[in-house]
């Protein structure tokens, strides 16, 4: 007799009859994140406890997990089992950063924070981020620094409801990556990102930042990260001065 997921409390259409099983218990094991069952840097319960909870095999739960862990969701932990992935994870925390430096040079960029407050969002912000008219977004300006020589300016908006109690003060204190710090400190986890490049010229504004003439070549890469459910909760605008760096990116 073929398996069939009997996850427990699950609404009956949360796995769909017509998907492959592991697919169906993907999407559970997807649930129970973003319902913060299991937090970032926690482990989750093992195989042979998530297959009979589910009651299907494991090897159709190892299916649903190796996904997981290939999309930066989970963790695996030789000996120790399976956890929720942070954004402190040395190889998860740059992976939306794809500047690197023209001599192979690994080191990280420093911050240098510009200003942090709370505003009416855009319309073309409050549109991409679901949010009502005279809704309040944080905005959030950056320098990224490679030593003293800024590369990266960015504007970021994030969702006010979603962000009540982030300041300047808050922001300046955190030593560890941004990222790390919404899903730790506000319960928000970034788990993909869309982007679109384009060449532009800088204004005198932007020149003056990032230490360039007004007018020099500048790639403007603006980005939507999501969180679960495909819910966007953040868009990100930045400017990159690429006279010593270059945007890389991995084509599968």
């Amino acid at each position: 007799m073929a398996e069939t997921a009997t996850p427990d409390a699950a609404p009956a259409d949360a796995a769909p009859s017509f998907s492959p099983l592991y697919q169906q218990i993907k999407a559970l094991l997807l649930r129970s994140l973003q319902a913060g069952e299991w937090k970032p840097g926690e482990s989750i319960p093992s195989e042979h406890d998530l297959a009979a909870r589910f009651r299907v095999s494991q090897g159709t739960v190892r299916k649903a997990i190796d996904e997981l862990a290939t999309e930066n969701l989970l963790v695996r932990r030789q000996g120790k089992g399976t956890f929720v992935a942070t954004h402190g994870e040395q190889k998860i925390q740059y992976r939306f950063l794809r500047l690197k430096a023209d001599d192979g040079a690994a080191a990280p960029l420093q911050r240098r924070l510009l200003d942090c407050r709370r505003l009416r969002a855009p319309a073309d912000v409050a549109r991409v981020l679901d949010l009502k008219s005279g809704d309040a977004a944080v905005q959030v300006r950056r320098l990224l620094l490679a030593g003293e020589r800024p590369v990266v300016l960015d504007d970021l908006w994030l969702p006010g409801g979603l962000f009540k109690g982030l300041t300047a003060e808050r922001m300046s204190a955190w030593r560890g990556p941004m990222y790390q710090m919404f899903e730790s400190e506000f319960g928000v986890r970034m788990i993909r990102a869309e982007e679109k490049l384009r060449a532009v010229a800088a204004g005198p504004e932007e020149a003056a930042l990032l230490a360039v003439p007004p007018g020099a070549p500048l790639l403007s890469v603006e980005r939507v990260a999501y969180t679960y459910g495909d819910r966007a909760v953040e868009v990100r605008r930045g400017l990159y001065e690429t006279g010593a760096h270059h945007y890389r990116n991995e084509l599968a």
